[in-house]
């Protein structure tokens, strides 16, 4: 016998205890909850069919232990109010469920269900969660079948219009028989909860309890997505009436009739938001005229799904190119692949497994043509990873970083690898605008190099050019004329070459460095062969430098 047994005579274990208790002040929070409630207003919202949350959040009643409560239906106002008879008997039923209703089921007649955690799944069968506990254990399911690692959460839902419509209904029902009453005008008036809000308030304490995570601000999002194949024809009767013959996109006679969960989904998402706007909008008596009041009740739940994912995640760092045949991404061209590989596969292949992403997208702060090299500090660049399952600490970045490095056929390196924010797209992508590149590039020209002409080239700063959208790109960019400068120039000698030289310059960003060179058959001018006086072309570049203030190596701030 444990030591908890041995000191308590009737064997009552300490955790019994606290549930005991727990399960006390729980029942005392929504007897409270309900001695603060109108009875007449009580009495006629059971009548008509509308869930206990519905009733609370109606009134505004706040407060997480009341909506999350095990204890909570439709019977617990029977202290204040006579239970009705009749018809309504199976719907105060506690333990009734979809599947044991002799008769067709009665959910909410506000929420359809959804506070009341019945709904439709994808093979159309009603499921009745039996409470609030069994609803977020199916939620948490989920999420560690996918394997998610998470340090925080966030809810998101989304629930068909059909629901704010009903709501209306319901109030203005109200306000024709209780209009003048004190607790009408003092709560039932703008201080009521969303459906949307007292969802929240019922799973958000579960879930932090069972995730061992805090709500709020997150990456990591869970998503409760209802729909409803109903949408209302009342609605579109008045909009035909607003409108003359401008018919809402209610699909209504296509989506009554429509089966398939996924198709009601589907066609209600567009609708959902044109009835948005349109209830903003359409005044009360207009909306009432047509209405019953109170409504039918209802015999078909919402149907639901859930599903979790995270906010893409973002790389930054560094690349650099040592290979002359390796595009920056994927290059297909008539199902044959362009160059040895690509910058994007390297780097997204490796780090795509380490994030146990779906997917992965490569962003990088302009681009280098695939026989252009890019060496020195690297240029900027963000794997942009979408649905991350876990997210891998510092140690972890720097071994991948190091494998990438270490690979067989050096054809591609990366430093400085981390995880950034947002903010890390952003910083990439106003530096790109303002960004000088530095280049050196081996120039062939038709006669022998002079003293003079280093002495012209190095006389070159900040010179304006003009360059018109070279002729090897005119496929693909739009016939402009832009200008660009160029900051600097210098020679390096080659030795025991007389036409053969290093040219060292740096530019504004943009500048086609090629074209420069050689003049495009004047579609850029002043160009090297232009200032020469003689015909200069181009055998190699690389680019050497792009300077840039994000993503830095540890090496420290580059040179401006």
């Amino acid at each position: 016998m444990g030591l908890d047994n041995m000191n308590d005579p009737q064997g009552i274990t300490g955790d019994q205890v606290a549930h005991e208790s727990a399960a006390s002040m729980e029942a005392q929070v929504l007897t409270k909850a309900v001695l603060s409630l109108p009875p007449q207003a009580v009495k006629e919202l059971v009548s008509i069919g509308v869930c206990a949350r519905c009733i609370f959040r109606l009134f505004g009643v706040r407060g997480e232990c009341t909506y999350s409560s095990s204890l909570l239906s439709p019977s617990i106002f029977s202290s204040i109010i006579e239970e009705p008879k009749g018809s309504n008997d199976h719907y105060l039923s506690s333990s009734h469920s979809c599947q044991e209703s002799v008769v067709d089921p009665v959910f909410c007649r506000i929420c359809l269900g959804i506070l009341e955690f019945t709904y439709e799944e994808k093979k159309e069968m009603c499921v009745k969660r039996d409470s609030v506990n069994d609803f977020v254990a199916s939620i948490v399911q989920l999420i560690k079948q996918e394997g998610h690692q998470i340090d925080s959460f966030s809810i998101e839902v989304a629930i068909p219009s059909i629901i704010l419509e009903n709501e209306r209904v319901v109030r203005f029902y109200m306000e024709k028989k209780y209009g003048s009453e004190v607790w009408f005008q003092e709560n039932f008036l703008g201080h009521n909860i969303s459906v949307k809000d007292a969802l929240k308030l019922s799973i958000t304490g579960l879930l932090e309890k069972l995730l061992a995570v805090k709500c709020g601000e997150s990456s990591f999002r869970i998503r409760l997505t209802y729909a409803h194949g109903n949408l209302s024809l009342n609605l579109q009767t008045i909009s035909e009436r607003e409108q003359g013959s401008k018919r809402m996109k209610t699909g209504t006679r296509d989506t009554l009739n429509v089966s398939h969960s996924q198709s009601i989904e589907n066609s209600s998402s567009e609708a959902d938001i044109d009835i948005h706007k349109f209830l903003s909008n359409v005044k009360d008596q207009d909306f009432c005229e047509h209405l019953t009041l109170p409504s039918k009740k209802v015999n078909q739940p919402c149907h639901f799904s859930f599903h979790c994912y995270r906010m893409p995640i973002y790389i930054g760092g560094r690349y650099l190119k040592y290979s002359r045949n390796v595009s920056q991404t994927r290059w297909i061209i008539d199902d044959e692949r362009m160059g040895e590989a690509s910058v994007e596969e390297i780097i997204g292949s490796n780090l795509l497994p380490m994030f146990r992403g779906d997917n992965y997208k490569f962003h990088a702060a302009g681009r280098e043509d695939i026989d252009v090299r890019m060496l020195g500090s690297g240029r900027p660049f963000l794997v942009e990873i979408q649905n991350a399952h876990c997210i891998p600490c510092k140690i972890s970045i720097k071994e991948i970083e190091e494998k990438i490095n270490s690979l067989q056929k050096k054809l591609v390196g990366v430093k400085n690898l981390k995880v950034v924010g947002s903010e890390g797209w952003t910083l990439m992508r106003e530096g790109e605008a303002e960004k000088q590149k530095q280049y050196v590039a081996l120039v062939w020209i038709s006669r022998p190099l002079k003293d003079e002409d280093i002495e012209i080239i190095s006389s070159f700063t900040d010179t304006r050019i003009l360059q018109r959208t070279p002729i090897r790109v005119l496929h693909r960019r739009s016939p402009l004329e832009r200008e660009k400068i160029i900051h600097w120039m210098k020679v390096e000698k080659i030795t025991g070459s007389s036409q053969y030289f290093l040219l060292h310059l740096c530019t504004q960003a943009g500048t086609y460095i090629k074209e420069f060179v050689h003049g495009d058959l004047g579609r850029t001018h002043p160009n090297v062969g232009s200032i020469l006086g003689c015909r200069a072309e181009i055998l190699q570049l690389d680019v050497t430098e792009v300077k840039m203030d994000c993503f830095l190596t540890d090496d420290g701030p580059m040179e401006q």
